[in-house]
This record gives C-alpha cells, sequence and structure tokens, in this order.
C-alpha cells in the first residue's frame, strides 16, 4: 500500500524542502511571524521565489509590521513594489493593513472569514497565513500546487474552471494532514516549485511518482491543460522626457483604472506628433532627441515605447497647479513607485543611451 501523500511529503521535505527562506524565520516557540507570511504569499503570487527575496527583504526592512505597513503612504509602498508587477497586489495589502488597524487591532485575523475578507487575501492566501504562521489545518491552491495535483490525480481541463477547481480543492483538503501543517504547505509547493515544474518535471525525484497518473500514462507535457493560445496585441505609445535646466524630470500619475494604476510614470502621447503637442502644454521647450525605442511585454499584450527627451525645458505654471504632476530630481525618483521600465529609462539618462531597439520584460 502506498503511504499517504502528505506523509511522502514530509518525508521528501525533511530532505530537501526549502527551510532558509527570510519568511520561514520564526522564535523560540517555532511561530512564525503572520506578517511576514502574508507578505511572502502575496509576493509569491505571479513571482518566483528568487525574484521575491530581494524584495521581501527591502520591504520588511522599510515595513517590518503590520502597523508601520498601514501607516506608510501609498507612495513609499508602490516605490518598495516597484518592479515587482501586478501593482493591484500592493495596494490591496496597504489597504488591508489599515482595515487591520481599524478593525483587527493591528493583527491579521486568525478566523479565516474574517480573513479572507480582507482585500487581495482569497481562500488559498488565507489558508497559507493561517497554516504557516499558526499551525491551523487549512489546505492551500497556488499554481504550483494545482499543477501537483492536477498531474497526480490526472486531472483534465484548465485549472481556472470552477469544476476543474473544485476538484483541486477537495483534493487539496484531503491531502492536508493534522500536524506539521506549515511544513506540509511548504513541502507541496516546494514540490511544484523544484521538481514539479511546468516543462521537464524531474518524475525521478518526486516522492509522489509512484502513483502519479499524468507520469504513469505520459501525460506529464499536456496537464495541466493550458488555455487556447491567443494571438498577443501589440501597441505603441510616445514617452515624453521633459528635462529642466536642474536635472528634474516631469512626472505625472496615473489613473486609478489600467495598466500601472495609480504609479508615477512618464507623460504619454499617441505619435510624435501629438508628443510634441503635449510637451509644449507642460513647458518651454527647444528642441527633442528620440532615445532608443524598447518594447515591454506584458502578460496580455506588447507595448512599443519610443521615448522622447526635451532638454532644458522650463515649467509652465499651470504644472504647480496640478497634483498629479511633479517635478522631480534624480533623488526623489527613488521614493516615488515608479513602472520597472519606466524607472530603468530615467537611469539610462545618465549613462550612454542604447542605439538599438531592445526588448524589456516584465508583467504590470
Amino acid at each position: 500500500m502506498t503511504a499517504s501523500v502528505a506523509s511522502r511529503l514530509l518525508r521528501w521535505f525533511d530532505r530537501h524542502g526549502r527551510k532558509d527562506l527570510p519568511w520561514q524565520q520564526a522564535d523560540a516557540a517555532g511561530r512564525r511571524d503572520a506578517y511576514r507570511v502574508w507578505l511572502s504569499e502575496v509576493m509569491l503570487q505571479q513571482t518566483q521565489v528568487a525574484t521575491v527575496i530581494g524584495y521581501f527583504e527591502r520591504f520588511v526592512s522599510a515595513l517590518p509590521n503590520l502597523p508601520a505597513l498601514a501607516a506608510a503612504d501609498e507612495d513609499t509602498v508602490l516605490a518598495l513594489w516597484s518592479g515587482l508587477g501586478y501593482y493591484r497586489r500592493a495596494r490591496f495589502l496597504h489597504r488591508a493593513a489599515q482595515l487591520c488597524v481599524q478593525q483587527h487591532h493591528g493583527e491579521l485575523p486568525r478566523d479565516f472569514d474574517a480573513l479572507s475578507a480582507l482585500p487581495g487575501i482569497g481562500r488559498s492566501t488565507a489558508g497559507a497565513i493561517l497554516a504557516q504562521a499558526h499551525g491551523l489545518r487549512f489546505a492551500i491552491l497556488d499554481g504550483n500546487v494545482k499543477r501537483v495535483l492536477t498531474r497526480h490525480h490526472g486531472i483534465h481541463g484548465e485549472p481556472g474552471q470552477s469544476a476543474v477547481e473544485k476538484q483541486l480543492w477537495q483534493h487539496a483538503e484531503a491531502h492536508t494532514p493534522g500536524t506539521r501543517v506549515a511544513d506540509y504547505t511548504q513541502a507541496i509547493m516546494d514540490l511544484g516549485a523544484t521538481v514539479c515544474v511546468r516543462s521537464r518535471p524531474r518524475c525521478e525525484a518526486c516522492p509522489l511518482a509512484a502513483d502519479c497518473i499524468a507520469r504513469r500514462d505520459d501525460l506529464t507535457a499536456l496537464l495541466p491543460t493550458r488555455k487556447a493560445g491567443k494571438r498577443t496585441p501589440t501597441r505603441s505609445t510616445v514617452m515624453l522626457i521633459l528635462r529642466d535646466r536642474q536635472g528634474r524630470m516631469l512626472l505625472e500619475r496615473r489613473g486609478p483604472q489600467g495598466v500601472w494604476a495609480g504609479l508615477w510614470s512618464l507623460p504619454e502621447a499617441a505619435d510624435v506628433e501629438a508628443a510634441w503637442r503635449l510637451a509644449q502644454q507642460h513647458a518651454r521647450i527647444d528642441d527633442a532627441q528620440p532615445l532608443a525605442a524598447f518594447t515591454h511585454v506584458f502578460s496580455h499584450y506588447r507595448l512599443q515605447i519610443e521615448p522622447l527627451l526635451f532638454e532644458r525645458a522650463t515649467a509652465q505654471q499651470a504644472i504647480a497647479d496640478a497634483p498629479q504632476m511633479r517635478w522631480c530630481s534624480a533623488s526623489e525618483l527613488t521614493a516615488l513607485g515608479l513602472p520597472a521600465p519606466v524607472r530603468s529609462l530615467l537611469a539610462n539618462l545618465a549613462t550612454p543611451l542604447l542605439s538599438e531597439h531592445f526588448t524589456f520584460e516584465e508583467k504590470p
């Protein structure tokens, strides 16, 4: 008889699991900080561990606990998040912290319903927080876990479909043990991240290989079922870099909806002619220098960006009366939430500029 999924995963975890991640630190009683667990779970959505570690350490150094996050202004939070992408996660994190201060005495609630009701905390994230921080028996179902369970049980159909997701939750609940829940949740996530990977899974190293249906039926390349491929559309924009004689650059806060919502960015226009007209509205200008074009790849479209540099610009008075616009020095940019390609573009102004088209890939 094959041992249970949980017992095999725990044995594997004891030998091969990741135990030194910064959010796994525990106190003398072996308890993990719920705030750090929560932050890591949100950062790890759509993002790999290797990328998250540096962001996590900078974030908790600046905002070490939930009350500190709640008290921070949005620009500070978005600046710390800048480059991680999917910025809605950061805004939900910030809002949830404020609600915890207002409604839960400055702590994440230990009640599942209250926790999952907070912005950005769904069923799986709530389960992960309660399991890893408090050792409570709650299942998780992130992308890695879905892949493990889909292959192990031979489940066909896109994991995002309600009927498929219902099956996966049933398996996740059934396999979650009553003890060592924190280790189990880390184990099944680690297995998906390091062994049962999307392409070329290392089945020979998997503790669940003996009764994995996908391995038995040679379906590992087909499961989980992928969404039907769609052609990625391409859009284009001209970004205006207005720089005055003091080296300050004009930034504009984006609106509350759409890509990069709420972040500070560069003014944009549909084409070069419109860019000139817009630049003249914002400042007195002499000439413009086209910089190297580049492509930013989102998860759902490609954005071709043509930067246009206006040196020695002189601000129009109207800018002083527009709260959504501001002139910023290079040092002030570090304290603002900027889209990663915009931050890189402005940083490149201090170095020789690229003369060829290049691609910048990062998710929104």
